[in-house]
């Protein structure tokens, strides 16, 4: 049997999940009675520890929210995923974190045992981060994203001014459901109730407006992965050059070649597909059309042709022919 400092923090381990525990679970993990993990209960309630507990058959024990937060327990795990997440936020697309992330990560490291230090010291020394290419993505305040997190969390409707890509503004009344984090941007994925659709926002052109509106019944989302619906309506919203291609080999084997966010790859028959690429530039089109690895077709983009006559003209005189 666990002393009872020892047996307390087990009972708090436990607690620290998200479940609710009955008594007779608590006391088969603990290996004492039911009358010892209601002792331990109110010892963790004396010692500042929100511990509620409900009535019935189907009652129990959980750890609720308190005035202040309490010490936490974490794993091995835990201990080491929440630190490469504070070093993560000390310099990420969230603005006023970095100085709190620091903070937060000074603390962890240092009552970190010395086997966690371990690994984490071979994760800052053999990995690294490219950065990102181009010009960086604007920083969310975490006022604004906190807002809207809770919103999407508690089902509750979302007023906020909004800053469409060309300036424009304009007034949204929303149900939020998930906030996806894609490159350096942050989007929310929300039902517009004035155009009965489902549209995607960027967070750093929302102005939320309290108090929030009244609670809503979810609907059936527009996709299962809806961070891959971001990735693939946004992307597609954005480029300046798009291309319908007909590629002479087999769906599966031309989806496999392109990034798994990109457009969807439509099967023709066993022995074609049909892509809509886009981008920013001919070049990378051109790039994704050399690494699918089969002949293909441009069907409607006549910039694209023209490029690509210029490309095989200087692959033609870079191989030696004239």
């Amino acid at each position: 049997m666990l002393e009872t400092s020892a047996r307390l923090l087990k009972l708090l381990s436990l607690l620290q999940t998200t479940r609710e525990w009955t008594g007779t679970e608590l006391a088969d993990r603990l290996e004492v009675s039911t009358r010892t993990v209601r002792n331990d209960i109110e010892r963790l309630r004396d010692l500042g520890y929100p511990v509620h507990a409900s009535r019935g058959n189907t009652g129990g024990y959980r750890l609720g929210a308190g005035a202040a937060l309490p010490p936490l327990l974490l794993d091995d795990d835990e201990a080491v995923a929440v630190t490469i997440g504070l070093r993560s936020g000390a310099s990420g697309s969230v603005a006023g974190i970095e100085e709190s992330s620091l903070r937060a990560l000074a603390k962890l490291e240092q009552v970190l045992p010395s086997r966690l230090r371990h690994r984490l010291n071979a994760l800052s020394t053999y990995t690294s981060a490219v950065p990102p290419m181009g010009r960086v993505g604007p920083q969310v305040s975490t006022e604004v994203l906190t807002a809207i997190v809770a919103a999407c969390r508690d089902r509750e409707r979302l007023r906020f001014d909004y800053t469409a890509h060309d300036g424009a503004p304009s007034r949204r009344d929303v149900e939020p459901y998930q906030v996806v984090s894609w490159g350096r941007r942050w989007y929310l994925v929300a039902w517009d109730v004035q155009r009965a659709d489902w549209r995607t926002y960027r967070v750093d052109r929302i102005e939320p407006k309290v108090p929030t509106g009244p609670r809503f019944t979810p609907r059936p989302l527009p996709a299962d992965d809806l961070a891959r619906y971001v990735a693939q309506h946004v992307g597609t919203a954005t480029w300046r050059y798009r291309a319908r291609v007909t590629v002479f080999a087999p769906a599966d084997e031309v989806a496999a070649r392109l990034p798994i966010l990109m457009t969807p790859v439509e099967p023709i028959d066993e022995s074609s597909c049909s892509v809509l690429l886009g981008s920013d530039n001919l070049e990378s089109l051109a790039v994704w059309l050399g690494v699918l690895g089969a002949d293909f077709r441009v069907e409607d983009a006549p910039e694209l042709a023209a490029y690509l006559r210029v490309i095989a003209d200087r692959y033609r005189r870079a191989a030696g022919d004239r």
